[in-house]
Protein backbone atom coordinates (compact mmCIF):
# COMPACT_ATOMS: atom_id res chain seq x y z
CA UNK A 1 0.00 0.00 0.00
CA UNK A 2 2.52 2.37 0.62
CA UNK A 3 4.85 1.41 -1.95
CA UNK A 4 2.20 2.37 -4.54
CA UNK A 5 1.53 5.79 -3.41
CA UNK A 6 5.30 6.61 -2.82
CA UNK A 7 5.15 5.05 -6.50
CA UNK A 8 2.44 7.64 -7.39
CA UNK A 9 4.44 10.38 -5.91
CA UNK A 10 7.37 9.27 -7.71
CA UNK A 11 5.56 9.50 -10.94
CA UNK A 12 3.29 12.47 -10.64
CA UNK A 13 3.70 15.10 -13.21
CA UNK A 14 4.44 18.02 -10.34
CA UNK A 15 6.38 15.15 -8.46
CA UNK A 16 10.45 14.99 -6.98
CA UNK A 17 11.81 14.67 -10.63
CA UNK A 18 10.49 17.77 -12.03
CA UNK A 19 11.47 21.26 -11.15
CA UNK A 20 7.43 21.46 -10.49
CA UNK A 21 7.91 20.21 -7.37
CA UNK A 22 11.60 22.02 -6.19
CA UNK A 23 10.83 25.46 -6.97
CA UNK A 24 8.03 25.61 -4.39
CA UNK A 25 10.05 23.40 -2.09
CA UNK A 26 13.01 26.41 -2.21
CA UNK A 27 10.46 29.02 -2.01
CA UNK A 28 9.61 27.58 1.39
CA UNK A 29 12.84 28.68 2.36
CA UNK A 30 12.45 32.22 1.47
CA UNK A 31 8.46 32.14 3.50
CA UNK A 32 10.27 30.79 6.54
CA UNK A 33 13.27 33.49 6.14
CA UNK A 34 10.24 35.66 6.17
CA UNK A 35 8.87 34.31 9.45
CA UNK A 36 11.82 34.43 11.28
CA UNK A 37 12.68 38.24 10.26
CA UNK A 38 9.12 39.08 12.56
CA UNK A 39 11.70 39.70 15.04
CA UNK A 40 13.65 42.06 13.46
CA UNK A 41 13.27 45.59 14.45
CA UNK A 42 10.88 47.45 12.08
CA UNK A 43 13.82 49.91 10.45
CA UNK A 44 15.58 46.75 9.32
CA UNK A 45 13.08 46.01 7.03
CA UNK A 46 13.04 46.84 3.48
CA UNK A 47 10.38 48.19 1.72
CA UNK A 48 11.69 46.67 -1.91
CA UNK A 49 12.50 43.32 -0.51
CA UNK A 50 8.54 42.92 1.18
CA UNK A 51 7.00 44.55 -1.82
CA UNK A 52 8.56 41.82 -4.62
CA UNK A 53 7.73 38.97 -1.40
CA UNK A 54 4.23 40.38 -1.42
CA UNK A 55 3.76 40.87 -5.05
CA UNK A 56 5.26 37.82 -6.11
CA UNK A 57 3.27 35.91 -3.65
CA UNK A 58 -0.07 37.22 -4.68
CA UNK A 59 0.43 37.16 -8.44
CA UNK A 60 1.54 33.62 -8.86
CA UNK A 61 -1.07 32.42 -5.81
CA UNK A 62 -3.16 33.03 -8.91
CA UNK A 63 -1.69 31.71 -11.46
CA UNK A 64 -0.67 28.55 -9.53
CA UNK A 65 -4.61 27.59 -9.43
CA UNK A 66 -4.00 28.37 -13.35
CA UNK A 67 -1.73 25.78 -14.09
CA UNK A 68 -2.03 21.98 -15.27
CA UNK A 69 -1.29 19.61 -13.27
CA UNK A 70 -2.71 21.49 -10.16
CA UNK A 71 0.31 21.98 -7.69
CA UNK A 72 -0.61 23.11 -4.16
CA UNK A 73 2.36 23.13 -2.72
CA UNK A 74 3.12 25.92 -4.95
CA UNK A 75 -0.44 27.47 -4.40
CA UNK A 76 0.33 27.01 -0.74
CA UNK A 77 3.89 28.58 -0.72
CA UNK A 78 3.05 31.68 -2.56
CA UNK A 79 -0.16 32.31 -0.33
CA UNK A 80 2.21 32.54 2.76
CA UNK A 81 4.65 34.55 1.01
CA UNK A 82 1.84 37.13 0.00
CA UNK A 83 0.63 36.82 3.49
CA UNK A 84 4.00 37.21 5.39
CA UNK A 85 4.81 40.11 3.12
CA UNK A 86 1.74 42.25 3.51
CA UNK A 87 2.28 41.58 7.26
CA UNK A 88 6.24 43.11 7.30
CA UNK A 89 4.73 45.83 4.99
CA UNK A 90 1.91 46.87 7.49
CA UNK A 91 4.60 46.85 10.22
CA UNK A 92 7.50 49.05 8.50
CA UNK A 93 4.44 51.61 7.10
CA UNK A 94 3.48 51.63 10.58
CA UNK A 95 6.81 52.10 12.22
CA UNK A 96 7.70 54.76 9.43
CA UNK A 97 4.14 56.82 9.28
CA UNK A 98 1.98 56.13 12.37
CA UNK A 99 4.27 55.77 15.14
CA UNK A 100 4.99 58.23 17.93
CA UNK A 101 8.56 60.00 17.55
CA UNK A 102 10.90 58.95 19.91
CA UNK A 103 11.79 62.12 21.84
CA UNK A 104 15.41 62.48 23.81
CA UNK A 105 15.06 63.21 27.03
CA UNK A 106 17.96 65.87 28.14
CA UNK A 107 20.21 64.92 31.37
CA UNK A 108 20.30 66.74 34.08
Amino acid sequence: MASSKLQALWNHPAGPKTIHFWAPTFKWGISIANVADFAKPPEKISYPQQIAVTCTGVIWSRYSTVITPKNWNLFSVNVAMGLTGIYQLTRKIRHDYFSEPEVAVAKE
